[in-house]
Protein backbone atom coordinates (compact mmCIF):
# COMPACT_ATOMS: atom_id res chain seq x y z
CA UNK A 1 0.00 0.00 0.00
CA UNK A 2 1.41 3.33 -0.89
CA UNK A 3 0.86 6.33 1.90
CA UNK A 4 2.32 9.80 1.02
CA UNK A 5 4.86 11.56 2.99
CA UNK A 6 5.48 15.45 3.58
CA UNK A 7 8.93 15.91 4.15
CA UNK A 8 10.43 19.13 6.20
CA UNK A 9 12.82 21.08 4.41
CA UNK A 10 15.68 19.75 7.03
CA UNK A 11 15.29 16.36 5.52
CA UNK A 12 14.84 17.49 1.77
CA UNK A 13 18.75 16.62 1.32
CA UNK A 14 17.65 12.69 1.30
CA UNK A 15 14.75 13.50 -1.24
CA UNK A 16 16.62 15.32 -3.93
CA UNK A 17 14.29 18.29 -2.83
CA UNK A 18 10.71 16.21 -2.87
CA UNK A 19 8.74 18.09 -0.35
CA UNK A 20 6.46 15.01 -1.09
CA UNK A 21 7.35 11.61 -1.44
CA UNK A 22 5.61 7.79 -1.53
CA UNK A 23 6.15 5.41 0.37
CA UNK A 24 4.81 1.24 1.62
CA UNK A 25 4.33 -0.35 4.47
CA UNK A 26 1.59 -1.73 6.67
CA UNK A 27 2.97 0.54 9.87
CA UNK A 28 5.03 3.41 10.77
CA UNK A 29 8.06 1.10 11.67
CA UNK A 30 7.57 -0.47 8.17
CA UNK A 31 7.36 3.28 6.48
CA UNK A 32 10.36 4.32 7.88
CA UNK A 33 12.54 1.34 6.86
CA UNK A 34 10.76 1.60 3.14
CA UNK A 35 11.88 5.57 3.75
CA UNK A 36 15.43 4.75 4.30
CA UNK A 37 15.77 1.97 1.03
CA UNK A 38 14.91 4.95 -0.94
CA UNK A 39 16.93 7.39 0.58
CA UNK A 40 19.32 6.04 2.58
CA UNK A 41 20.10 8.01 5.79
CA UNK A 42 16.76 9.32 6.31
CA UNK A 43 16.01 6.68 9.05
CA UNK A 44 18.78 8.21 11.44
CA UNK A 45 17.50 11.33 11.25
CA UNK A 46 13.46 10.62 11.87
CA UNK A 47 14.57 7.51 14.60
CA UNK A 48 17.37 7.54 17.68
CA UNK A 49 20.05 4.67 18.14
CA UNK A 50 17.61 2.67 19.68
CA UNK A 51 15.15 2.98 16.71
CA UNK A 52 12.35 5.51 18.86
CA UNK A 53 11.69 8.46 16.82
CA UNK A 54 14.15 11.00 17.88
CA UNK A 55 12.51 13.36 20.97
CA UNK A 56 12.46 16.73 19.09
CA UNK A 57 10.77 14.64 15.76
CA UNK A 58 7.03 14.46 15.71
CA UNK A 59 5.22 11.81 12.65
CA UNK A 60 1.27 12.76 12.25
CA UNK A 61 -0.78 10.45 10.29
CA UNK A 62 -3.75 12.08 8.72
CA UNK A 63 -3.52 14.54 10.91
CA UNK A 64 -3.06 12.40 14.64
CA UNK A 65 0.36 12.49 16.55
CA UNK A 66 1.41 9.04 16.62
CA UNK A 67 3.07 9.34 20.09
CA UNK A 68 -1.44 9.29 21.05
CA UNK A 69 -1.92 6.32 18.73
CA UNK A 70 0.87 3.34 18.96
CA UNK A 71 3.72 4.89 17.77
CA UNK A 72 5.43 3.23 15.16
CA UNK A 73 3.16 0.29 15.32
CA UNK A 74 0.49 2.75 14.36
CA UNK A 75 -0.78 0.89 11.30
CA UNK A 76 -1.31 2.20 8.18
CA UNK A 77 -3.67 2.03 5.12
CA UNK A 78 -3.77 3.29 1.71
CA UNK A 79 -3.59 6.90 1.04
CA UNK A 80 -2.93 7.54 4.37
CA UNK A 81 -1.14 11.20 4.77
CA UNK A 82 2.09 11.02 6.69
CA UNK A 83 3.83 14.04 7.90
CA UNK A 84 7.62 14.60 9.69
CA UNK A 85 7.64 17.70 11.88
CA UNK A 86 10.72 18.93 13.11
CA UNK A 87 9.98 20.06 16.62
CA UNK A 88 10.57 24.03 16.83
CA UNK A 89 12.10 25.50 19.40
CA UNK A 90 12.49 29.24 20.68
CA UNK A 91 11.34 32.33 23.08
CA UNK A 92 11.30 36.04 23.50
Amino acid sequence: MTVRVRVPTPLRKFTNGADEVNGQGGNVRALVEDLDRQFPGIKERICDETGKVRRFVNVYVNGDDIRFLQNLETSLKEGDAISIVPAIAGGA
